[in-house]
């Protein structure tokens, strides 16, 4: 049975989520579609533009993404703290870029002699968008809505573009998130579409290592306002920022080393080229070689729902009534 998205989410087991879209019929995100021979390599930027935009008007930030050709993965932390110190004319203002302000709200914004009855309607409607600046569901519809309504008007065509819903997955410690975000920048590796981290364009791997790289500008239709700046990726607070509150609490060197010495292993026409350098990561997590290897690789494949030790699996389904988590989603690291 389908589960209801809310209860998949549990910001008080995890604020990061492991997000997947993929498209309906032979629909192509991006790639060479070899039936008509036409490109759509193009469309990638549409999909890094609009992600970028959406993070700086939500409260959620993406850790890591990968753009395929049929589909695309995202790594995303969800942070409620700055939704409450908002006032109402920013939710209006963030919310009023996506989407179209109703009448209700226009008269609590501009004229003062609105009834209290109107006055407490349009507060209930923009409590209701501060509460969507904080949920995946919205972020992914913003983003899943935009994309499909371009590619099917540069198709000619209309209907369903993405599959019915999009797939979450809950990763539920610090474990989890580092598998699944370097399964995710590994992803064209695995595919054959590149052949290192440096060459991998239209990832956060990709991304990070070429920060002065023309990614996640606005475009002129999302009506770009002094309100918009392009967040930056979810920052690493390992070594050089521990004394950051927030971030990945990892080193991005020592996480660029990791996936780009995975990658060489994957390619199968890289085996003689591979450093015998093991990363110091890896060594953090206790790991072997072929166990992280398999779980860089599989990780999408072998575990769903939610990801983690037992303990966490267990809390995880407690808080969102559920009796049990598969165990085979228990990231066995150690």
């Amino acid at each position: 049975m389908t589960q209801s998205r809310q209860s998949q989410v549990s910001l008080s087991d995890t604020p990061y989520y492991h997000c997947i879209s993929r498209c309906v019929r032979r629909a192509y995100l991006c790639g060479e579609d070899k039936y008509t021979e036409k490109s759509f390599e193009h469309r990638r930027q549409w999909v890094v533009e609009r992600m970028h935009y959406l993070a700086s008007l939500f409260n959620i930030d993406i850790c890591a993404y990968a753009i395929m050709s049929n589909h695309y993965h995202l790594v995303l932390h969800i942070d409620e703290r700055p939704n409450e110190s908002l006032t109402h004319e920013e939710v209006c203002e963030r919310w009023c870029l996506l989407y179209s302000k109703p009448v209700l709200v226009e008269r609590w914004q501009s004229e003062p002699t609105t009834s209290e009855a109107e006055n407490k309607a349009a507060l209930t409607i923009i409590n209701g968008w501060r509460g969507r600046l904080a949920d995946i569901s919205w972020f992914m519809r913003c983003l899943n809505e935009f994309i499909a309504r371009k590619a099917n008007k540069e198709d000619n065509c209309s209907g369903r573009f993405w599959e019915g819903r999009f797939k979450s997955q809950a990763l539920l410690d610090e474990d989890a998130l580092l598998t699944c975000m370097a399964y995710v920048d590994l992803n064209p590796i695995r595919a054959k579409m590149a052949a290192s981290v440096e060459s991998s364009e239209y990832t956060s791997a990709y991304e990070r290592l070429l920060p002065c790289k023309n990614v996640g500008v606005a475009q002129p239709q999302e009506k770009p306002s002094d309100l918009y700046h392009k967040k930056p990726l979810f920052g690493f607070i390992g070594d050089d920022n521990q004394n950051e509150t927030q971030g990945i609490p990892f080193s991005l060197l020592d996480y660029i080393e990791l996936v780009d010495w995975s990658g060489r292993i994957i390619r199968e026409d890289k085996r003689g080229a591979i450093s015998s350098q093991r990363p110091r990561l890896l060594s953090t997590l206790g790991l072997e070689n072929d166990i992280w290897l398999s779980l860089a690789s599989r990780f999408g494949k072998d575990y769903h729902g939610a990801v983690g030790s037992l303990e966490a699996l267990a809390a995880y389904a407690g808080n969102t009534g559920k009796r049990w988590i598969a165990s085979k989603n228990q990231l066995r690291l150690h």
